[in-house]
């Protein structure tokens, strides 16, 4: 059943020599090596696993196997993972926060994470959960926190930057796979930070000692010593201030749905199209491209098990979070995408970290919601009609689509922005848009938007029916 041949080794699977996970069909399952078995016992017989179930800090698995060289376990399925380059401010603190609250709750039962990658978090239900079952180790005492570097490097340093410099900082951890180096975090700090002592004896202190001492990393380290006690006081110092930090920047699309060129009437019959359509569907899963804050996902009636809500402002899906964080909408998932450059496969061999469009083909959506987007995919960002619904057409089953004719208040903005090329986008107009979308989709049902100049489409894929 779980024979080693049949086995599809996950691509991001490799770093850890505790095990590794794979696929059996399409199930993910967890393989435990004998390297780690003494640990996971302990962590298992002491009810320590259970209880992080219980609290909601670690994904829950169940235990399939238990052989002399390998123990096979298999998670709680999470439906779509996001990285932390695509997490929102308050998303990437919560992440954050969970890390610390979970290497504290460890150290007070005789454990300590290993590592602190952010990639060791994932959304899930609501909330941020660890899904890294292997990243526990005993706790030896005053040994200091084996991930406390990963931890400044993958969550302190990106989160000061996003607050000095704005949530795209954040964006560079998309680049810095292993973390943002901390010699590079002191040099983009402003001088003041300095004076501040968390992030002075966390960040530029220990850049300063990672330059001095350098021939440390060729196995030349003295040991160092700290005690639990003092181990808990730096994760408290850090998490208290993590919990303080905010975001300076506004940005043009947080307040997108209070300066909306639609009447009310308009608002509410777009609504009502959307909801009749996919309760036609039935559908059980959803994406909503360019989804703002969740409107229109949010007022939904039918029964969605999973609606993946992405935007290219991160204030806007902060707000998004917010409200799903507080309403404990456990199927909404937000996070951020601009369209227009998509997550791409990073890491060994382009492999270790999926694209989106890898993500979301095997998510494979029932509907995509694209509203108020093709715009701004045409104007702002040169795409042709052909391109993008080739883009849509590669992972959508169904597709709503929002279509604002030329005559359009944002659209007439966007024109003029364009100056003495304003002629090349003569190709913006409803019988382009029809002619090139009617090569990947048939027209289900087409309505005009009474009172606006947009008109809202219902299309399924030329291999499927409704």
């Amino acid at each position: 059943m779980f024979g080693i041949n049949n086995r599809r080794f996950h691509t991001s699977s490799f770093r850890d020599p505790s095990g590794y996970i794979f696929w059996d069909k399409n199930v993910l399952k967890r393989v435990v090596n004998a390297i780690y078995f003494k640990q996971y016992k302990a962590l298992k017989a002491s009810g320590f696993y259970t209880k992080l179930f219980e609290s909601k800090l670690l994904i829950p698995h169940k235990e399939l196997l238990e052989a002399e060289t390998e123990i096979i376990i298999q998670p709680e399925r999470i439906s779509f993972i996001t990285y932390p380059y695509e997490w929102s401010f308050n998303q990437y603190k919560e992440a954050a926060l969970l890390t610390l609250k979970l290497q504290a709750y460890c150290l007070k039962h005789n454990f300590s994470l290993k590592d602190a990658s952010a990639f060791n978090v994932a959304f899930h239900k609501g909330i941020a959960i660890f899904i890294d079952t292997l990243s526990f180790d005993f706790y030896n005492d005053n040994e200091p926190w084996r991930g406390f570097r990963q931890f400044i490097m993958h969550f302190l340093g990106p989160l000061v930057l996003a607050h000095y410099h704005g949530a795209q900082a954040l964006k560079l951890m998309s680049n810095f796979i292993d973390g943002i180096p901390v010699k590079m975090l002191a040099s983009m700090l402003p001088f003041k930070t300095k004076l501040n002592p968390v992030l002075y004896s966390n960040i530029h202190l220990l850049a300063k000692f990672e330059d001095k001492h350098s021939d440390s990393y060729s196995g030349n380290a003295q040991k160092s010593f700290l005690s639990k006690k003092g181990q808990l006081n730096m994760i408290e110092s850090l998490y208290n201030y993590i919990k303080e930090l905010s975001l300076k920047e506004t940005s043009e699309w947080q307040d997108y749905y209070n300066k909306t060129n639609y009447t009310e009437d308009a608002f509410k019959l777009k609504s009502n199209l959307i909801n009749k359509w996919v309760s036609i569907l039935k559908a059980k899963t959803l994406i909503d491209i360019g989804g703002n804050d969740g409107t229109f996902t949010r007022g939904i009636d039918s029964k969605i098990e999973q609606a993946l809500v992405c935007d290219v402002d991160n204030n806007a899906v902060d707000f998004n979070y917010t409200i799903v964080r507080d309403n404990k909408e456990r199927h909404i998932l937000p996070f951020v995408l601009d369209v227009l450059n998509p997550s791409a496969a990073i890491g060994f061999n382009n492999e270790e970290r999926q694209s989106f469009i890898e993500r979301i083909k095997k998510f494979a959506p029932d509907v995509t919601l694209a509203l108020a987007l093709i715009h701004h995919m045409s104007l702002s960002g040169n795409v042709t009609f052909d391109m993008s619904a080739n883009f849509f057409a590669s992972f959508s089953k169904y597709l709503i689509i929002e279509f604002p004719k030329r005559e359009d208040s944002w659209v007439q903005r966007l024109l003029k922005t364009k100056g003495a090329f304003e002629a090349h986008f003569e190709f913006y107009n409803i019988q382009n848009f029809e002619k090139h979308y009617t090569n990947y989709f048939d027209v289900v049902e087409k309505q005009p938007i009474h009172n606006s100049e947009r008109v809202l489409y219902f299309l399924k894929l030329k291999t499927h029916d409704v």
